[in-house]
């Protein structure tokens, strides 16, 4: 599917494009999603060398992920996105091309619903396509910092479930599925800071204050986020260790149990396995209460041990 997002004075007119179609005057965003074999072959005639190809997005070298040539400035930037509990990690290709911004991408990405949102409302000031490009850095940020603000609540959540022990495969869960949900959230903050720092050395548009400032308060925006990712993870190790130490005591105190009752019941067997010999002289033998007896010694002898037990606090 393509969308050209064309600038017609201060609004923004959306339009769907067809494979008959050519791309609009003054259009500020062409916007690919998932495109086909056919839709591949319009979108060479775009571009002067190598069409992007959508494989080429997972590539983690520098240099396949911010380069410039012939046909403008490209970027390849991980997004994260929540679905249900877990988030995961998307590639987005910008290529910025004079006035024109052009992305690639193979998977749904909420953020882009909101920008078009944001673009239907008049809530979004670009005048041009590195303007854009910036806003859309800036809401991925933004998102980021909301979703590690969901990552306390979640912990917060956590911490009060830990001890309980009908709710520790929840909790273990949660926890793997916010450690998974954190690295990405991590990985796409070096991403983007990677990015940034890139475009500001390579945009020829970054020229007045304003828009330095703009990259220099995003930098700083990442810089004070990441420490927050690692405050993280080592809050998820802990409750991680802790949900496994409250684990082992639970299994302890089952093993102790058994241990305790094989002791217990250690006396009363041997007094039954001394009266079970098959010897001829044996004067317990002849008793007319050796019986009884032998069952009392094997509860004294049981209830003993237990006491002992007890005294001694082992119990």
């Amino acid at each position: 599917m393509i969308t050209a997002y064309t600038l017609d004075g201060t609004s923004i007119t959306i339009q769907p494009l067809d494979l008959e179609s050519t791309v609009p005057e003054n259009t500020l965003w062409l916007d690919i999603f998932k495109p086909d074999e056919d839709e591949q072959l319009w979108m060479k005639r775009l571009f002067v060398e190598e069409l992007p190809e959508l494989d080429e997005l997972d590539d983690i070298e520098a240099s396949a992920r911010f380069y410039r040539d012939k046909d403008g400035l490209h970027v390849h930037s991980l997004f994260p996105q929540r679905m249900g509990k877990e988030i995961d990690g998307i590639n987005v290709l910008f290529t910025l091309r004079d006035d024109l911004l052009i992305t690639f991408r193979e998977d749904d990405l909420g953020l882009m619903r909101l920008l078009r949102h944001y673009m239907r409302q008049g809530k979004l000031e670009a005048d041009n396509a590195a303007d854009l490009l910036l806003e859309i850095f800036q809401l991925k940020i933004e998102y980021i910092s909301d979703l590690i603000e969901d990552g306390y609540k979640t912990l917060e959540d956590t911490a009060k479930q830990v001890l309980h022990v009908g709710s520790l495969h929840t909790t273990m869960s949660d926890l793997m599925l916010q450690e998974d949900g954190n690295g990405h959230i991590r990985l796409a903050l070096y991403d983007t800071r990677r990015a940034l720092r890139f475009m500001k050395r390579s945009l020829r548009q970054v020229s007045d204050d304003e828009q330095r400032r703009w990259f220099d308060e995003m930098l700083y925006d990442i810089e004070s986020l990441l420490p927050h990712t690692q405050f993280l993870f080592d809050k998820i190790n802990f409750q991680l260790d802790a949900a496994l130490g409250f684990t082992n005591l639970e299994q302890s105190k089952v093993i102790k149990i058994f241990s305790v009752a094989a002791v217990v019941f250690l006396p009363p067997t041997l007094i039954a396995s001394i009266y079970g010999m098959n010897f001829e002289i044996m004067p317990e033998l002849g008793f007319d209460y050796g019986y009884p007896m032998s069952l009392v010694l094997m509860l004294m002898s049981a209830c003993g041990t237990y006491y002992f037990f007890k005294r001694k606090g082992w119990l």
